[in-house]
């Protein structure tokens, strides 16, 4: 019989927890280049990002929470778009540990417990949806494949709305307690607004590049 050297286990383990967290990190890379600016903004770079957010559904959030990224932003639609997928994420990921949180309360009969489940698996796709879309704006501007990897990129941010509006459709009804529906249909709605308008900035970008989605 063929013989196996012996591993240590702890090592095993170890290195293990290092290849998940660089992957993590490697997930994340275009974001940790988008982080908000204390400076204030020029005049140009203001009206571009307000004028921008006027296509989404919520200009008033678009314009709050984008505008503290405008050092990067600048006139850029692509990193307009970028910073708004960042947002978008960072959001998904935030409102999925406060979810997570919830469910591990007391009190919960076992199908509020199933319907918070549910919820928390929606949440984890919407926050896997994301991070592929971020990864391929990373590399954009250079790949030759444009087109396929856009209607990628609007596909999986759609696909991420859907998710965080099909968490929102299972706390409809009176299944739930209301103050923790309320709680939950919270967190989800924000994150679904963000969501929604980062799709808008990224059609917006198609669109500058002529293309239509």
């Amino acid at each position: 019989m063929e013989s196996f050297p012996y591993l240590n286990l702890s090592s095993s383990l170890s290195a293990i927890f290092a290849l998940f967290f660089f992957f993590h990190l490697s997930l994340l890379t275009p974001c940790l280049a988008t982080s908000p600016d204390p400076q204030s903004p020029s005049n140009t770079t203001t009206k571009f990002i307000r004028t921008s957010c006027g296509v989404t559904l919520y200009p008033k959030l678009c314009f709050k929470t984008l505008s503290a990224y405008a050092s990067t932003i600048q006139t850029s639609p692509m990193e307009l778009a970028n910073a708004a997928l960042c947002v978008s994420l960072k959001g998904a990921q935030s409102s999925s540990k406060k979810v997570m949180k919830i469910s591990k309360g007391q009190g919960l009969s076992p199908r509020e417990a199933g319907m918070i489940r549910d919820c928390i698996g929606n949440m984890q796709d919407s926050v896997d949806e994301l991070q592929q879309s971020l990864m391929a704006m990373k590399d954009l501007q250079e790949a030759p494949d444009f087109r396929m990897k856009m209607s990628d990129i609007v596909t999986w941010v759609s696909a991420a709305l859907t998710d965080e509006d099909t968490c929102m459709e299972g706390f409809e009804g009176h299944a739930m307690k209301g103050d923790v529906k309320r709680t939950i249909r919270r967190y989800i709605e924000s994150v679904a607004q963000l969501t929604s308008n980062a799709l808008a900035l990224i059609n917006k970008f198609l669109s500058a590049q002529g293309y239509q989605h």
